[in-house]
């Protein structure tokens, strides 16, 4: 068994891990709303005011920070106005982007606002720019946050709610380089501070405001936006970037059936993402060196080909091993990048693409995907320290991934990620100043293709870590293809 050095800097501070970094998606595609995460009041599963009991209370345990809604796609075809009022009365539409299913918009405004209250996250309203209006979105924003007198604050009131909610995440726009309207990223600028003009702050109500940034690597998109916007009326711009394993849209490989080369090549091209956010970043240096512009990606994780026998358009997907440690990875290059990434949303949420749990009837199974989540939830609003470790190769990539954070009370955390599919690594952790009291760990581990699914929920859970302590060292084995977590008392 090889040994890797780890070292760390508890005083060597290098910027805060918003917890934001840590959020979801949720988008009216396939069964991630309507079976995912609502099901109605009158429903045989157990529900809190139609929503599903165990999925609000999974995403309480991995303190989900912000919930991303309506779309996706879906968002530039929605309105808003369509998913208010008495159920009976709303208006039913054609899911145009999604498997041509019928929406009948009972999942609207208070809906989602009443789901994040449930969960105690942040909502994050996409808001239509493609086939919607300025009016139109306007009017959304006095509808949600105005206390005051006026068409828009009276008619929340007669669906129900007096009090207005607070709103702080507001995407103007969604793909508009795409699905939500095919746009040059100079005329959607223009649009972008048309809209944004329009979105008043209400009652005491501060709006972050997020323009739609690049698809993947369309460095030119993000270099026009930081010209034509910059700190102007924009809070932070997105990014999307999914890891398809074949880099062919066409043929994207399966989510469980896949081979050693494959495994390897869906690690290297989720590692580009370390590669996107400095170059980006880099690119929105020239125009904001203070970093007040938060770098917001809104979209990522992997994108398979749908399971058999499903719709297509529902982009369902399993979720295996390999899916546990793409998203280590992925946060530990948020994490890296947390001078410059404010918020990181992977798709999405239930039951599409990398989904953190799969629903079936009355019953819920929590992914590996969402037990990594759970494994670094201690890195929430944390502060980023100085860590480096010596390294292995592997198909071509780095075998071990890590970031370290710690709190104000002292309390250190390290997050590892084995990429390796048949080593096993022992890792030695020292501090460059000071000595390691004591130690504990939890760890997410199993062969790569495996699962969790209906007739096995717990194939794959977290279990302890043994951390042993010695000389103000800690020293853990980490398995083949395993992510753990490891706490850090320090004298």
């Amino acid at each position: 068994m090889k040994v890797l050095r780890m070292t760390i800097n508890p005083f060597d501070k290098k910027s805060k891990i918003r917890k934001e970094i840590f959020s979801n998606f949720s988008e009216h595609l396939g069964r991630c709303v309507y079976d995912g995460i609502y099901v109605g009041k009158d429903s045989e599963v157990p529900n809190i005011e139609g929503f599903r009991k165990d999925v609000i209370e999974a995403f309480r345990q991995i303190k989900l920070p912000v919930l991303r809604w309506p779309g996706g796609c879906f968002a530039d075809e929605y309105h808003w106005t369509d998913g208010i009022g008495e159920l009976s009365e709303r208006k039913k539409m054609i899911n145009t982007n999604w498997g041509g299913v019928v929406e009948d918009n009972s999942f609207g405004t208070h809906e989602f606002m009443r789901l994040c209250e449930l969960v105690g996250c942040e909502p994050y309203i996409s808001g239509n720019v493609g086939s919607g209006t300025v009016e139109e979105l306007a009017k959304w924003i006095e509808y949600i946050t105005f206390d005051g007198v006026s068409p828009m604050a009276d008619l929340r009131r007669k669906n129900g709610r007096d009090k207005p909610w607070k709103l702080k995440y507001l995407g103007i726009g969604n793909e508009s380089w795409g699905c939500g309207g095919s746009m040059t990223p100079e005329f959607y600028c223009d649009n972008y501070r048309r809209y944004a003009t329009f979105c008043r702050e209400y009652s005491g109500n501060k709006l972050f405001k997020i323009a739609c940034g690049p698809n993947s690597d369309d460095y030119n998109w993000t270099d026009v936006c930081m010209k034509n916007i910059g700190a102007w009326g924009m809070q932070g711009l997105s990014l999307h970037y999914y890891t398809v394993p074949t880099g062919n849209w066409d043929h994207k490989g399966s989510a469980t059936e896949f081979s050693e080369e494959e495994y390897y090549e869906t690690i290297s091209r989720t590692r580009f993402m370390d590669t996107l956010l400095t170059r980006h970043g880099g690119i929105m240096d020239r125009y904001d060196p203070m970093h007040k512009v938060g770098l917001i990606v809104d979209e990522w994780g992997t994108w398979y080909d749908v399971e058999p026998g499903t719709n297509p358009g529902f982009l369902y997907q399993q979720n295996t091993m390999r899916d546990a440690v793409v998203a280590a990875v992925n946060l530990d290059i948020f994490n890296a990048h947390s001078d410059r990434v404010y918020m990181a949303n992977i798709a999405q949420a239930v039951n599409v693409l990398q989904a953190i749990l799969l629903t079936e009837g009355g019953v819920t199974v929590k992914t590996p995907t969402y037990h990594v989540f759970d494994l670094y939830k201690e890195h929430q609003d944390a502060e980023l320290i100085y860590s480096h470790i010596e390294n292995e190769t592997e198909g071509g990539v780095p075998c071990i991934s890590q970031s370290a954070s710690t709190t104000e009370n002292g309390a250190v955390t390290i997050t590892l990620s084995n990429c390796s599919l048949d080593r096993t690594f022992g890792i030695d952790v020292g501090t460059a100043f000071g000595e390691i009291a004591a130690a504990s760990g939890r760890i997410l581990t199993g062969e790569v293709h495996e699962k969790n699914d209906f007739e096995h929920p717990e194939n794959v859970v977290i279990k302890p870590l043994d951390v042993k302590t010695e000389n103000g060292n800690a020293f853990v084995e980490l398995p083949p293809c395993s992510v753990a977590a490891i706490a850090l008392t320090l004298k």
